[in-house]
């Protein structure tokens, strides 16, 4: 009786745990997030679509990349496509602007229409879920960003699907390749 309890226990602990990381992995939509405005939201409004998830600064060597945003947002977005900016002030004080700086630059700069959010943090102890989601030690591509404009490719089905590097421009083949394979994917 010990035994088949036991054994009873395990599996449905292991039921549990399993529904636990399929909950985890479902919850990418679900996690807080303010909008550059402040306003609070999350990742909801985008189900079902593909998005680019980039930590954004505005006085770093690869800040043009808006541009390259811009037009992939602008070129993709009837398909389904969004590009989420997530300003971040983690290397070299690159991102120093308060989030309505932050807004008014990247309108006044580079157009962006694409949305943008509050500025968080991509690592270290106060590491947004977000990015512990994106970067943590269970999502398929872990580790540390190295830099601003680094780049994941979210599929419509709100699974991880790729990542980039910064030097990795948003027009590269690669980038445009996993877009459109994504965008692909119904």
């Amino acid at each position: 009786m010990v035994g088949t309890m036991n054994t009873t226990w395990f599996a449905l602990a292991a039921v549990l745990m399993g529904s636990v990381s399929l909950s985890a992995a479902a919850s990418l939509y679900d996690i807080p997030l303010k909008d550059i405005d402040g306003k609070d939201t999350s990742l909801k409004p985008y189900a079902g679509k593909v998005i680019l998830v980039v930590n954004v600064a505005s006085k770093c060597g690869f800040t043009p990349q808006y541009t390259a945003l811009e037009a992939a947002y602008q070129k993709y977005a009837a398909q389904g496509l969004v590009v989420c900016g997530f300003p971040c002030n983690q290397f070299h004080s690159q991102e120093p602007g308060t989030d309505a700086e932050i807004k008014q630059f990247c309108s006044a700069n580079y157009n962006v229409t694409f949305p943008m959010f509050d500025k968080l943090e991509v690592n270290g102890e106060n590491r947004h879920p977000l990015y512990v989601a994106l970067a943590g030690k269970d999502s398929p591509f872990p580790g540390d960003i190295r830099w601003n404009f680094t780049k994941f490719v979210i599929g419509r089905d709100g699974k991880i699907v790729a990542r980039f590097d910064s030097k990795v421009k948003p027009d590269s083949p690669e980038v445009t390749q996993a877009i459109e394979t994504a965008l692909a994917a119904k």
